[in-house]
């Protein structure tokens, strides 16, 4: 239950926008019920006020009427003409007053005396070719009927009581009226019955649906400016933000800029922002691209150029011991075009399998273990050694990834470290606990590897990162390597939220001793 709750209320708790949409309709509609409230409120108001008003005056009118239209011979008794006179002086036009005996007869009604004329709207004329309206006497019979059986049960019940009954009924008209009955009393002996019928309550009810236009306006004009309000911050900026991608698109833009939206602090500032900085990468992307081709053009023209000139050479060159130097050129730079278009063909997928592959749960230990493993079954003599230290349990070593990709940093970086190394020499792999500061609230794996090389350029520590860089010491096997080993390895860990840098590892006297490459990796439990 809890849970429901929360995900309605979750996206007005997150979402500026769907607040202000929320709370604009709800102030219309909340408009229209406070209205809704007060007139109802009014309407019982006015209704009671008309009931204490004719019982008040019910009292007053019955005990003038029990003392000036009566006679007491033979025995006491309400007398027609006194009533009629008095009725028809002192009641306020509007309302009716009826005067009933103790049998329940009828002995004065002021709409039969009044000097009034009761006034009632026609229907409209009736054209020559319009149908004949149904005839509606007996309805109206049976209503006059029923109003005076509710008349006579109104009446009864009042001469047997004491006070004054209040009563809302339909009268011969079917018009709903507040009355009010009060048994008159001459000493203790009861002479009838004083009945007043107030104003219309339907009337009343129709001033209270009128009352309500003045909120109803109100809350049409609530929506209305509501409407205006989001199509100004909603509509308009979406609109914009359609026709600056559209210019992107058309390239007549870099990149979308509204500096006026950006700093909005709702979802159209999010939606500006995050058009922008989709917008700039692609156009970063693409400018790597199109470097990367040209730096593939590059690097594949230079062994191309030294093969097309040992070849033309070749046949020119008599000398046999000339001519095996210029095909072990050529097969170096052969085989330095397939490292160099290998590389590229997987540096070009690279995005796409990151993209693809699902990351899951790796025990780190154990891919570098293998790893190290096969490094040492294929080990020839001369070539360095690799080994492996874990100081972290098995339990603490996960990461999520790809297995794939990781490994093939490890193996880029042991490769180069390998390279590196004189005969004989020792790359050292060492897992451990990192520093997790770097990674923010992450626990860190760190993977180190060593070699015991010449060391790094302090110039170099973040060059040999970038794409086709192969300066190398003199000595080391320069065409084994075409510089985009480290460039695929920064990338594919930097996809795993992780870091990768070089360090040279110093003696105590501060002589260089080798080269180190830390990898930072965010560890999972």
């Amino acid at each position: 239950m809890a849970s429901n709750l929360w995900s309605w209320r979750l996206p007005f708790g997150r979402s500026r926008l769907g607040r202000a949409i929320f709370a604009l309709n709800l102030l219309s509609l909340l408009v229209l019920f406070v209205g809704y409230l007060e007139i109802a409120q009014l309407r019982q108001g006015l209704i009671r006020n008309e009931e204490e008003s004719l019982k008040a005056q019910a009292v007053l009118t019955g005990d003038v009427l029990a003392q000036a239209a009566t006679e007491v011979e033979p025995e006491p008794h309400l007398v027609a003409v006194d009533a009629d006179g008095f009725l028809a002086r002192f009641v306020p036009q509007g309302q009716r007053a009826r005067l009933f005996d103790v049998q329940g007869n009828q002995v004065s009604d002021s709409y039969a005396v009044a000097p009034g004329v009761d006034i009632h709207a026609l229907p409209p004329a009736r054209k020559p070719d319009d149908p004949r309206p149904p005839d509606e006497t007996a309805k109206k019979a049976k209503m006059r009927a029923l109003a005076q059986a509710a008349l006579h049960a109104e009446v009864m019940q009042a001469m047997a009581g004491e006070e004054p009954l209040v009563k809302r009924r339909l009268n011969e008209r079917g018009v709903q009226v507040v009355s009010v009955s009060y048994p008159l009393r001459l000493v203790k002996v009861v002479l009838g019955v004083l009945t007043l019928e107030g104003s219309d309550i339907d009337n009343t009810v129709a001033w209270q649906h009128w009352a309500l236009v003045p909120f109803i306006v109100i809350a049409l004009a609530v929506t209305a400016l509501s409407g205006l309000l989001l199509n100004r911050v909603v509509s308009r900026p979406i609109q914009r933000l359609s026709a600056a991608a559209d210019r992107v698109r058309l390239s007549q833009a870099r990149e979308i800029s509204l500096p006026d939206l950006e700093t909005r602090k709702d979802e159209i500032g999010d939606l500006a922002r995050s058009l922008e900085s989709m917008t700039a990468t692609l156009w970063r992307r693409m400018e790597e691209i199109d470097r990367f081709a040209a730096d593939v053009s590059h690097e594949i023209k230079y062994p191309l150029t030294s093969i097309r000139s040992a070849l033309e050479t070749l046949k020119l060159v008599k000398d046999d011991t000339a001519k095996e130097r210029l095909l072990n050129v050529i097969n170096q730079d052969v085989h330095r075009l397939d490292r160099l278009i290998t590389d590229i063909s997987n540096a070009s997928r690279l995005d796409a399998e990151l993209s693809r592959d699902q990351p899951k749960r790796i025990e780190v230990g154990g891919l570098l273990d293998d790893i190290v493993s096969l490094y040492k079954q294929g080990r020839r003599e001369g070539e360095p050694e690799v080994t492996f230290t874990r100081r972290v349990a098995p339990a603490q070593a996960y990461v999520n990834g790809r297995e794939g990709p990781i490994g093939q940093v490890f193996r880029n970086v042991i490769d180069n470290a390998r390279s590196f190394s004189p005969p004989d020499g020792t790359v050292r792999v060492r897992l451990d606990h990192g520093d997790s500061a770097h990674l923010g609230p992450h626990l860190a794996l760190r993977i180190v590897i060593e070699d015991d090389g010449p060391g790094i350029p302090e110039d170099n520590l973040e060059t040999i990162f970038q794409r086709f860089y192969t300066s190398r010491p003199k000595g080391t096997s320069f065409g084994r390597n075409s510089g985009l080993g480290l460039s695929i390895s920064r990338q594919i860990i930097e996809a795993h939220r992780g870091r990768i840098w070089a360090e040279n590892r110093l003696s105590a006297s501060g002589a260089i001793e080798g080269a180190r490459f830390c990898i930072l990796l965010p560890a999972v439990h």
